[in-house]
C-alpha cells in the first residue's frame, strides 16, 4: 500500500471511530433527555423552594430553610454524599416598606414605586427631603461636580441599551450606575441616590440589587425606582415641575452570620480525584421568590445528579452539585468553595454554572483555553436536537469564577435572554413565570455537557 493510500485509510478509520462514538453519545444523551423531560423533578423542587421557602436573602431564616430543603433534595436525587460547607455571610435587612414621593410645583405629591438597593444604608425614620439633579452618565456627574451635586439627591437615568440582542450586555453597561453610582455621587456631596431600575422594558416594578460603597466617601442611602417612574420623572424635571423628593428607608447592615453551601456528589468510578462542579446560587433577593434568579439554576443542578442516578450512568470523575450561598450581595459561598478546594489540594477540571434564568437554553458560554474550547465545539452537533447551538467564548459565573485560579475550565448555561430583565431582582421573579419544559430542557443540556466532559475530559 502506498503512503498516500495508508494515510487515507487511517483518516477514514478515524472518521468512522468518531462517528461511532458520536452515535453512542447521541443515544446516551437521548436517554438523559427522555428521563428529564418525562420524569424530571426540577420543576416541583422549584415549586417547593419558591412557595414553601420563599425569598432567601443571605442571613435570613428563609436562607437557612433553603439550605435544609436542598440538602434533602440532593439526598432524594440519589447523591452518594451530601454535606454542608460553612461560610460567614453578610446580613442586610431591608426594614420597613420604603416610602417616597415627588413634591410637584403645583402642590401635589406623586408617589414613587421604589425599593432600597441591597447593602445600602437607610435614611433613618424621618427620611430625607431634598432637590433632585438628573444625571445621564458618570461623565456628566464629573462635569457637574460638587458645586451642583452637593446636598442633592442624584437621579441616575441610564436606560438599558435596547440595541443589544443579548440583554446581559445592556445589563453590564447600566449596572455600573447601581453598583458604583452611590459611591461616585457621594464623592461630590450627594445625600442620596436614585437609580433607574435595570429592566429591559417599561414597567411599575422596581428592581433591587447590590451596591458597593467606597470607604473614602460617606455611605449614602440608595434606591431604585421603576422604569415607568424614571421616564415620568425625567419629563417632569425637564418641564421644571418638580420641587423636591422625599425618601424614607430603614435598611441596615448587621454583623455577618453563619450560613452554608450545600454540596451533593457522585464519586467517580475511575478518576475520583478529578472534580466536575455544576451549580447555582441558593440565595435570592427579598422582593420575590427568586425563581429565575437563581432557584432555577439550583434545581437544574440537582437534576443533573438525579438524571445520572436514574439512567444508571456511572461517571468516571466525581460530579458535584453545589448550591452556593451569598452570590447576590457578597460572593462568600464561591470564595469559600475555592478556599476549601485549595486547602484539600483538589483537582477541579471543569465547572458549569446556571445563573441566567430557566428560559429556553440557547448555548453555553465557554471560559477556557482555546484548545479546550475547540474540544467542546467538536460536540456541538450533539446539542442541536436540544436547542443549543451557540458555544461561544466568555461565560462561567460569579460563583465558579474563582475556580479559574486553580485551573478549572468554566462554562455557563446561556438561556434566551429577552425576558430575563423583566423579572430580575424584582417582585415579578416568581414560580409562575417559569416554564416546566424550558427549565427541564436546560437541565438536559447541562447534564449532556457534564456527561461529555466526564467521558472525554478537557
Amino acid at each position: 500500500m502506498s503512503k498516500k493510500k495508508f494515510f487515507f485509510a487511517a483518516w477514514l478509520l478515524l472518521l468512522s471511530g468518531t462517528a461511532s462514538a458520536q452515535n453512542d453519545d447521541s443515544v446516551t444523551i437521548r436517554k438523559i433527555s427522555n428521563e428529564i423531560m418525562a420524569k424530571g423533578t426540577a420543576y416541583e423542587n422549584l415549586r417547593f423552594l419558591c412557595k414553601k421557602v420563599g425569598p432567601r436573602l443571605s442571613g435570613s431564616p428563609q436562607a437557612q430553610k433553603a439550605v435544609e430543603a436542598t440538602f434533602q433534595m440532593l439526598k432524594e436525587a440519589g447523591a452518594d454524599t451530601v454535606y454542608l460547607q460553612p461560610c460567614m455571610v453578610p446580613h442586610w435587612i431591608r426594614g420597613e416598606k420604603e416610602q417616597g414621593y415627588i413634591q410637584m410645583a403645583n402642590g401635589t405629591k406623586y408617589p414613587l414605586k421604589l425599593c432600597a438597593l441591597g447593602n445600602s444604608e437607610g435614611t433613618g425614620k424621618k427620611g430625607l427631603n431634598a432637590s433632585i439633579i438628573e444625571v445621564r452618565n458618570f461623565e456628566e456627574l464629573d462635569r457637574l461636580g460638587a458645586a451642583v451635586i452637593k446636598g442633592k439627591v442624584v437621579f441616575f437615568n441610564f436606560p438599558m441599551n435596547p440595541i443589544h440582542i443579548n440583554s446581559f450586555w445592556a445589563y453590564r453597561e447600566s449596572g455600573a450606575y447601581r453598583t458604583r453610582g452611590p459611591a461616585r455621587a457621594a464623592k461630590y456631596g450627594a445625600i442620596e441616590v436614585m437609580v433607574r431600575s435595570l429592566a429591559s422594558n417599561l414597567d411599575d416594578f422596581p428592581h433591587t440589587g447590590t451596591t458597593l460603597y467606597n470607604d473614602s466617601f460617606p455611605k449614602i442611602p440608595a434606591v431604585a425606582i421603576s422604569t415607568n417612574d424614571a421616564e415620568w420623572l425625567s419629563r417632569q424635571l425637564m418641564r421644571k415641575m418638580v420641587t423636591t423628593v422625599y425618601l424614607r428607608t430603614t435598611c441596615t447592615m448587621l454583623p455577618d452570620v453563619p450560613s452554608f453551601n450545600v454540596v451533593g456528589e457522585i464519586r467517580g468510578s475511575e478518576i475520583p480525584d478529578e472534580i466536575i462542579t455544576v451549580g447555582g446560587h441558593l440565595d435570592s433577593w427579598d422582593l420575590a421568590e427568586g425563581a429565575q434568579d437563581d432557584g432555577a439554576g439550583c434545581v437544574q443542578s440537582i437534576e443533573v445528579i438525579r438524571a445520572y442516578k436514574a439512567t444508571g450512568l456511572k461517571p468516571k470523575r466525581t460530579i458535584r452539585a453545589v448550591m452556593f450561598m451569598n452570590e447576590e450581595n457578597g460572593g462568600r459561598g464561591g470564595d469559600k468553595y475555592l478556599e476549601l478546594a485549595k486547602e484539600k489540594k483538589e483537582k477541579h477540571i471543569f465547572a458549569l454554572e446556571s445563573d441566567a434564568g430557566g428560559f429556553t437554553p440557547r448555548g453555553f458560554g465557554l471560559d477556557m483555553p482555546e484548545e479546550k474550547r475547540q474540544k467542546v465545539m467538536s460536540w456541538k452537533n450533539l446539542f442541536y436536537p436540544y436547542g443549543v447551538y451557540d458555544l461561544s467564548g466568555g461565560g462561567g459565573g460569579s460563583d465558579i469564577g474563582p475556580l479559574k485560579q486553580i485551573g478549572a475550565a468554566l462554562a455557563g448555561l446561556n438561556p434566551d435572554t429577552q425576558r430575563y430583565f423583566d423579572l430580575h431582582h424584582a417582585a415579578t421573579d416568581t414560580f409562575e413565570a417559569v416554564s416546566k419544559r424550558e427549565l427541564h430542557l436546560g437541565a438536559v443540556n447541562m447534564t449532556a455537557l457534564i456527561y461529555l466532559v466526564d467521558k472525554y475530559g478537557l
